[in-house]
């Protein structure tokens, strides 16, 4: 008995993955090769490639081990004549070999669903205070205190950007980079609006206050991916100001960069060295400029966003931080913890699981009503 139709179309799916496999193997090759080895950056680049092809790769392969031998089955029946006990043996393999690919069919195209073209880069993250005042500022280095354990637990590395802080202690603004596996596809989901609700550390009356934090997710951008024009460009330097040291306080350190047809701005001063917040500063334009570019392009398709957990608009309230009821919920798809002394120590994966989950719920009822 034939399986049920796929939701995704089957031949552009084997298609997708015939070019996937063919990529793994290619990418195999080169990585011994003793010119891609003596180069890290090249080295690397392909290694992280790699990963994102690997599971699919090894899957389709022994999906299409399975037809060969359905195939060959079937071609013994053909050849015939059998007695009857071994025809019955023949026919009860291809019947368990069938039910075999059936399984991994429907494996590989929850695989295919769960494909972005951006899954496999590393991000930038931008944490800003919004209402709230001090609070907020608190709450967001509260935040990036949750994604540094995060990110620690899941091996990832985490380097400062650029970061203003606040008279309590904490950040008006933090952007970091965060490189590591997986880093934008686990991440992806935390893009908007984050609300705390509990009573302030600055305050003793007892009263909760409500405050927010803004986050930002971006795929860092390769410079293949987006060129930009270096007359387009308009660069300041000045002081910086803020914790660092006197150093940072007496030279024209920190950098600030203005694309000029796009109005984006970008600052940074983290770093004693001019060049390093002018590269920093670079990832940082951009990421924006690109982010801004596809979702522009989103906006513009028929199929605009159906397909996706929240709009991923930075404005989106997505989720609520209640602190007496030790409450973590998730607004874009109702889910609620009780974990909320946990996520903050950066115990997030049941909550990016979850919204995993319903994004691939989504995909597969929206290809389902289309085919």
């Amino acid at each position: 008995m034939r399986h049920t139709p796929s939701p995704l179309p089957i031949k552009t799916m084997f298609k997708k993955l015939d070019t996937q496999l063919k990529r793994y193997e290619e990418i195999c090759a080169l990585m011994s090769e003793i010119d891609v080895v003596s180069d890290r950056e090249r080295y690397q680049r392909l290694a992280r490639e790699l990963a994102s092809l690997e599971d699919r790769a090894k899957k389709y392969r022994e999906y299409k081990k399975i037809i060969t031998e359905i195939d060959d089955t079937k071609g013994l029946l053909e050849e015939g004549p059998h007695s009857a006990e071994l025809a019955e043996m023949a026919r009860k393999e291809i019947g368990e070999l069938e039910k075999k690919r059936d399984v991994m069919e429907s494996e590989l195209e929850e695989m295919m669903l769960d494909e972005d073209i951006d899954s496999t880069k590393d991000v930038i993250m931008e944490i800003r205070a919004g209402t709230g005042g001090k609070e907020a500022s608190l709450f967001a280095r509260d935040l990036f205190r949750m994604y540094s354990k995060y990110a620690a637990r899941c091996g990832w590395k985490i380097e400062i950007m650029d970061s203003h802080t606040a008279e309590a202690g904490g950040f008006k603004e933090i952007i970091f980079s965060i490189k590591g596996k997986g880093v934008y596809k686990k991440l992806k989901y935390e893009r908007g609006v984050h609300r705390v609700q509990r009573v302030p550390i600055t305050e003793s009356s007892g009263r909760i206050h409500t405050s927010a934090v803004t986050i930002a997710v971006l795929p860092e951008a390769k410079d293949v991916e987006l060129e930009i024009n270096p007359q387009d460009l308009k660069i300041d330097t000045y002081r910086s100001s803020g914790a660092g040291g006197q150093h940072v306080n007496v030279t024209d350190s920190a950098v600030r960069i203005t694309h000029i047809p796009t109005g984006t701005v970008v600052q940074c001063q983290n770093e004693r060295s001019q060049h390093k917040n002018k590269t920093a500063a670079m990832k940082v334009l951009r990421a924006r400029i690109l982010d801004n570019l596809k979702r522009e392009q989103q906006r513009k398709t028929a199929n605009d966003r159906k397909n996706q957990v929240g709009s991923g608009d930075r404005s989106e309230k997505i989720r609520t931080y209640n602190f007496p009821d030790r409450r973590v919920t998730d607004h874009r798809i109702g889910f609620t913890i009780h974990k909320l002394d946990r996520v903050m120590e950066g115990e997030i994966d049941e909550i990016i699981a979850a919204l995993i989950r319903a994004e691939r719920g989504l995909k597969l009822g929206h290809t389902q009503r289309q085919s």
